[in-house]
């Protein structure tokens, strides 16, 4: 944190008037100090790096990409950085999407002032605001075919796939996974490829969901 115990900020949101708001209220505090603002991803990539905010604000929805790629490039770089999702309306995918690329919380642009300022608070002292309570009841909704179905799938991966799929649930990059197992980006790039197909899924996010709700039916 700031030497002067301030939480320093970023904010990326393609709409200057979200932006200046969320500005204007967090300035306000004695706490915040608000230190860049961006209102692309490339901008924010380019920015984020060499600021290194405690917190970084990032709109999920941006012209030339999305916050949660920003999240997972800045993260991968650096995983000081606190991200804090925002978005205009709750979504099961972009959930699971911005818990793949580490984010440590997700609020929607509906929330009020003095919420987002808590949110910003949390996030900054380590706390995650992804309520375990609310990812099982989405992982629930998400829930497709019976267990048997799920050891017939899990039963097609080699033991190092099975290995990998484990750190894609733990939230790690490809870079991430490569440098635990001693293995090359590239080739844990071609297992991720080889176990969702066996999985019979597109998305890291969906291998994400499907080992968090195997987890959660354990407990």
């Amino acid at each position: 944190m700031h030497k002067e115990g301030r939480i320093r900020v970023f904010l990326l949101d393609d709409h200057e008037v979200v932006r200046r708001g969320v500005h204007e209220m967090l300035s306000v505090e004695d706490d915040i100090e608000v230190v860049g603002e961006a209102g692309t991803a490339a901008e924010a990539l380019a920015r984020i790096p060499a600021i290194r905010p405690d917190v970084a604000v990032l709109d999920v929805r941006l012209p030339d990409g999305s916050g949660v790629e920003v999240c997972r490039e800045i993260r991968s770089r650096d995983d000081s950085v606190a991200c804090l999702m925002l978005t205009s309306f709750a979504d099961d995918e972009a959930l699971f999407d911005a818990i793949m690329a580490g984010a440590s919380g997700y609020v929607l642009k509906a929330i009020r002032g003095n919420e987002l300022l808590t949110a910003v608070r949390d996030v900054a002292a380590g706390k995650s605001l992804l309520d375990p309570v609310v990812t099982a009841s989405v992982l629930k909704r998400l829930r497709k075919g019976d267990e048997a179905k799920d050891d017939d799938r899990l039963a097609r991966l080699t033991e190092q796939e099975r290995r990998i799929l484990d750190l894609i649930g733990e939230g790690l990059t490809n870079r991430q996974i490569g440098e635990r197992l001693h293995l090359a980006e590239k080739t844990i790039k071609n297992y991720v490829s080889s176990l969702l197909s066996k999985l019979g899924m597109q998305r890291r996010s969906q291998a994400a969901a499907y080992v968090a709700r195997m987890q959660a039916e354990k407990h």
